[in-house]
């Protein structure tokens, strides 16, 4: 084992033993899923920013940049960006307001327990689909820095990943995510300056960039539906993702909630334009490179000393931690809080604990199967957010701020959405299938919840 692998093994080890700690301190479901709600600005921050920035922004869009130019990172860092900033001017405070525990509770209290039931089945394979991209990712950057196979290396990870989060909690988790934070931004840093350096320096780095993979949007010919769609699927596929709601949810107030996802979002924006500007100048640096995502970890090892790419991949490896800890936290907690303890009865606080760790260790097995048999972790993250994203998005922004539908409404755009996407994907094979979804699911809630009310007024004269 050479010093980098013992390097990231103490990383490692030094998140394992916060989450031990913290453990010790957790006695109610509260404590575990939502860090007792009591989270402050700076925690909120860094762990929206922490929680996002993870193996889909230093591995999978720098890969994808290396490969595609800058529409290459349509949705990660620029529409999950976005994504964060809507979430923090529109829809943070309403959410935290409603004093839910998960997102599935807002599907119970406006429409009904079968409407929280059908949304949990949606949201809890997101989660775990995003999981396994970063146990993926994980696997990357391990691989690249010895001479595991990538098989086992994420064998390695996902074992890793699985124990640090059964025992963490939220809390562990946000508490990591500042020291992650303030080193995964300290890391890029130390990248940037040594592969501009190399190059010349930043004005020379960016002069040798063709301008043909600067286009953000693609090229001219691909068609507007098809930009639309790669665009929509980050922003709207994910701004009701379960992980980014329980950052408001533990917030402790709702002015807490909305600086910290802006703020969050900023930061995300800024420092993911370290990873971009890497991936474009990459294929200058590392011609040909057979596995492009691995772009970052090749250059760190490049041009950083012994010393410096020890603490990049350390970082690296923390901010996919983080972000592979909120995945499983979040498929545990809709699963367990939402279908198990519901059918369970009376669960003491410590019976849902135990409950909600069984869950993280069940879809940590699940995530690392899906690991292994992805393509990638840009094309899991991808299918992670257009999974179910349609039709969720427009049950939540329907039903928080109208009292347009009920649950027959809600069911009709679930299946609706979920089926067009289905369909459209695999069956149609069509280029814009989650546009389809969306289409379909506002469809079929409006047209439904036009045939709720002309009942419900029928009902009305006829009792009169």
């Amino acid at each position: 084992m050479n010093i980098v692998l013992l390097g990231i093994a103490a990383y490692i080890l030094i998140q394992l033993l916060i989450g031990m700690l913290v453990s010790r301190h957790i006695s109610s479901e509260d404590d575990y899923l939502l860090a007792g709600r009591r989270l402050g600005l700076k925690l909120g921050t860094f762990t929206v920013f922490a929680t996002w920035f993870g193996a889909e922004t230093c591995i999978g869009a720098a890969g994808s940049i290396y490969q595609s130019g800058l529409s290459g990172g349509s949705a990660d860092p620029f529409g999950y960006a976005v994504c964060l900033l809507l979430m923090g001017l529109f829809f943070a405070v309403p959410l935290w307001r409603r004093k839910l525990t998960t997102l599935a509770d807002l599907f119970r209290i406006r429409y009904s327990p079968n409407i929280e039931r059908m949304a949990v089945l949606m949201l809890a394979p997101t989660s775990v689909m995003w999981a396994a991209a970063q146990i993926r990712a994980f696997g990357q950057v391990i691989s690249a820095s010895s001479e595991f196979d990538v098989e086992i290396a994420i064998t390695i990870a996902a074992a890793v990943v699985i124990i640090y989060t059964v025992y963490g909690g939220l809390f562990a988790d946000v508490i990591t995510d500042l020291i992650q934070g303030i080193a995964l931004i300290g890391g890029l840093a130390v990248l940037l300056y040594a592969v501009a350096k190399t190059n010349g320096g930043l004005a020379e780095s960016f002069g040798a960039i063709e301008p043909s993979r600067l286009r953000l949007f693609g090229s001219a010919e691909k068609p507007m539906l098809e930009v639309i769609e790669t665009w929509a699927i980050p922003i709207t596929g994910s701004l009701f993702a379960q992980e980014l709601c329980a950052r408001i949810l533990a917030s402790r107030s709702h002015h807490v909630a909305r600086a910290s996802c802006l703020a969050g979002g900023g930061l995300y924006l800024l420092v993911g334009a370290i990873p971009v500007f890497i991936g474009l100048i990459g294929v200058h640096l590392l011609p040909g490179l057979e596995n492009p995502e691995q772009i970052l970890p090749r250059l760190a090892q490049e041009h950083l000393s012994t010393f410096a790419y020890v603490v990049f991949a350390g970082a690296l490896i923390s901010a996919i931690l983080s972000t592979v800890d909120s995945a499983l936290l979040a498929a545990s907690a809709l699963v367990s809080h939402n279908l198990v303890i519901p059918l369970a009865g009376n669960v003491s606080e410590a019976g849902k604990v135990r409950i909600a760790r069984g869950g993280v260790l069940i879809f940590g097995i699940v995530a690392y199967v899906l690991a292994l048999h992805a393509e990638g972790v840009y094309a899991l993250v991808e299918e992670a957010s257009a999974f179910g994203g349609a039709p969720i998005f427009v049950v939540v922004l329907i039903g928080l701020f109208t009292r347009i539908g009920q649950a027959k409404s809600a069911a009709a755009a679930l299946v609706a959405g979920m089926g067009a996407w289905v369909f459209g994907s695999y069956v149609l094979e069509l280029t814009t299938p989650y546009l389809a979804s969306l289409a379909a699911s506002l469809i079929a809630y409006l047209s439904v919840a036009a045939w709720e009310h002309r009942t419900l007024n029928t009902a009305a004269e006829a009792s009169i």
